[in-house]
């Protein structure tokens, strides 16, 4: 890849990563409810889930959901659905908790499984393929690039927003703080679902 070329990656990746999303919403919340230390599989996950989304898409798969706009709506309306249960299930949590016993959490594995249903991971995974990889010379060179420069802001952007999350854990424990807190999250959580119905 030219100088030109991964300076324009990094530009992209410091726009899309730090802009609010459902992994961002979800990094902040576990560490306010959990702690740093609980919400570091989330933020773990998150790459994993999105380096193995790209990866498929590199190979050829993001070809075929481009192509078909059911199964675009389909993986829509299930990301939906699950952020929508996310959120009625962050609603009603309203104690702090050192462990993953609480009524609200996120595994590894869902936060690795979020990214197949979140429609903004895919527009950014095809967006990434599109604009880097395809029909260009050194497919490995430059698939390698991409991905190691992705993950390294998908887990930097995760982890700021879990900081600021543990940064208010001690404040939001005082009264009802952590329910306004949850419910409000919460909310964004269903406003990204909306949105991601527009895309």
């Amino acid at each position: 890849m030219t100088h030109a070329e991964v300076t324009a990656l990094l530009l992209f990746c410091t726009a899309v990563s730090f802009t609010p999303g459902p992994n961002t919403t979800l990094s902040t919340t576990l560490a306010a409810n959990f702690g740093l230390r609980g919400a570091l599989r989330f933020v773990f996950a998150v790459p994993v889930g999105w380096g193995l989304l790209f990866t498929l898409c590199a190979l050829g798969l993001g070809a075929v959901v481009a192509a078909a706009p059911v199964l675009q709506g389909g993986i829509t309306w299930v990301g939906v659905g699950y952020m929508l249960w996310l959120a009625f299930k962050l609603s009603q949590s309203g104690g702090l908790s050192a462990t993953s016993s609480s009524r609200f959490t996120v595994t590894f594995w869902q936060g690795v499984g979020l990214q197949f249903v979140n429609i903004k991971a895919w527009m950014l995974a095809l967006s990434v393929v599109a604009g880097f990889i395809a029909g260009r010379p050194q497919f490995a060179e430059r698939y390698t690039v991409v991905l190691i420069v992705m993950l390294a802001f998908a887990t930097v952007s995760n982890l700021a927003y879990a900081l600021v999350g543990s940064v208010l854990r001690n404040w939001l424990a005082k009264g009802q703080r952590l329910l306004a807190f949850n419910r409000v999250m919460a909310l964004v959580l269903v406003v990204t679902a909306i949105w991601m119905t527009r895309l």
